[in-house]
């Protein structure tokens, strides 16, 4: 018994010297830095989810920021800097990009492990990224972009309809906004109806979940991956499971089934594909991977900035009605608006963008060091970063920061107003950057903007907007999402406006 108890004694002893092992690594290089623990590092929030980890991370922000121009952190055990200076993080995704050209969670699975997810560009590295990215930009092109909007139009008409059904019931901005874009996401990729409007549970929108869920489970193989990086490796230890993979592998080869035999072949996403599929002899795995990776670009994201828009309207009436005065302005004797007219307004430009600063749907980024560089720590001591370390960039907070924004708390439009150069002079600074920037921006950013302009279109076109009580205030983010999310979700109500 005694040899049991030594044992295990032992090897928890040993667990804990490998997981503090790094923890000197920043104090050798003379750099500051909060107190990391062990397994968890900086961010137990990120593990644990007992409070939003925006929260610590803007602790360390707001700690450190009037000193220094980053600080030392750890992700796990895994040493990294914490970016405390908008130019230093514009400077790391432009000036330094081929210093910091991967992102962290490349490593976080594999092309084995995960067939899709680790297909998709985000979670690509090096070469093999460059060469995905090359493949896949023309397909978001303006010629391109064009045919899906009709394919929006059709999801936004839906979103129309089913408000109105509901009509004297709050509704969840949030999920109102996911149904929409699911359905339109659906109809431009896999040339389907998604059904999320007319079914309570439509497939589509349940696989969609799976494939985004932020479980316990999935923040454990995460912890896992970036404790023990090589034994996830050797274990193939994957995120999405297989059911999830062979739904959108089969729904991917029955959408090229259909276009394949249609009489009209519209010149959209799909058409790029299959073409795509053609020239390179992809197989099925890649084709679903690149579907899934429009799919996922154009569903979380966009609906978590349709909501936040929709909430920050039903809190300013004054700011909702000056919208609607612009999108009634704009608006054909049909009803309708063009998809150049909508991309050309003004003010919704303006409030899309406050939105965007106000609520990241991504709150952070991080990319990797892939070749050894020297950055000032401050201006009179410069550190060698090494390769494999990670720069945390806080989007979150850059983006409320009062030293870049004045009253950077207040929902205030007129900030990006065109005659003071809109979002350019924030983007100069490197503190306007809800897609990233350089040359690993968000593919999808275009197609995104428009289906966001178009669903809010159609919403504040036809509704007014006030907010629920069941809506918590001030609003909360919730500790257990990954991306940008409401706590409780964002609860208003919608009233007709009889034209």
């Amino acid at each position: 018994m005694f040899l049991i108890v030594s044992l295990v004694l032992t090897a928890l002893g040993a667990l804990y010297v490998y997981l503090v092992w790094n923890f000197n690594y920043w104090k050798q290089r003379d750099v500051p830095g909060p107190t990391p623990t062990a397994l968890l590092g900086n961010f137990p929030a990120f593990i644990l989810r007992h409070r939003p980890f925006i929260d610590e991370m803007d602790e360390i922000y707001r700690n450190y920021k009037r000193k220094y121009n980053f600080v030392g952190v750890f992700t796990n055990r895994s040493p990294g800097i914490f970016v405390l200076s908008a130019g230093l993080a514009k400077d790391i995704l432009v000036k330094k990009f081929k210093n910091f050209h991967d992102n962290e969670f490349s490593e976080s699975t594999s092309k084995t492990a995960d067939p899709i997810l680790g297909r998709h560009p985000f979670m690509l590295s090096g070469e093999e990224w460059k060469e995905k990215r090359a493949e896949i930009t023309p397909a978001f092109t303006t010629a391109r972009m064009k045919p899906l909007f009709s394919n929006v139009e059709v999801a936004a008409t839906q979103m129309k309809e089913y408000i109105e059904q509901c009509e004297g019931s709050s509704l969840d901005a949030r999920e109102l906004a996911a149904k929409f874009t699911t359905n339109a996401v659906s109809s431009c990729i896999f040339a389907v109806d998604a059904q999320s409007f007319s079914h309570e549970k439509p497939e589509i929108r349940e696989m969609s979940r799976r494939l985004m869920e932020h479980s316990f489970m999935s923040f454990i193989q995460f912890l896992f991956v970036g404790a023990f990086p090589k034994i996830a490796n050797m274990l193939n230890v994957g995120i999405v499971s297989k059911s999830v993979e062979k739904f959108f592998t089969k729904l991917m080869a029955q959408a090229i089934q259909h276009r394949t035999s249609a009489t009209e072949k519209p010149v959209d996403y799909l058409d790029f594909l299959i073409n795509l599929q053609n020239r390179k002899q992809l197989s099925a795995l890649d084709m679903a991977a690149h579907g899934v990776t429009f799919f996922l670009d154009g569903l979380e994201t966009s609906s978590s900035a349709i909501s936040f828009v929709l909430y920050e309207l039903a809190r300013n009436p004054s700011i909702q009605q000056r919208l609607r005065e612009e999108l009634l302005h704009a608006t054909n004797v049909d009803g309708t608006i063009s998809y150049d007219t909508l991309l050309d307004l003004p003010y919704l430009d303006q409030v899309l963008n406050e939105a965007l600063r106000l609520w990241p749907p991504g709150a952070f980024m991080s990319k990797r060091c892939t070749e050894p560089i020297d950055l000032d720590l401050t201006s009179n001591q410069n550190v060698r970063i090494e390769k494999g370390v990670c720069a945390i960039i806080n989007i979150w907070s850059i983006h409320r920061d009062p030293d870049y924004y004045n009253d950077p708390l207040t929902f205030d439009p007129d900030r990006f107003h065109p005659e003071t150069g809109g979002t350019g002079p924030y983007r100069e600074k490197g503190c306007f950057i809800p897609f990233g920037e350089g040359p690993r921006q968000c593919l999808g950013m275009r197609f995104a903007r428009m289906q966001v302009k178009r669903g809010i279109y159609e919403v504040i076109k036809n509704f007014k907007l006030t907010l629920d009580p069941k809506t918590r205030i001030p609003l909360q983010i919730d500790p257990k999402q990954f991306l940008t999310v409401a706590l409780g979700g964002i609860w208003l109500k919608f009233e007709a406006i009889r034209m």
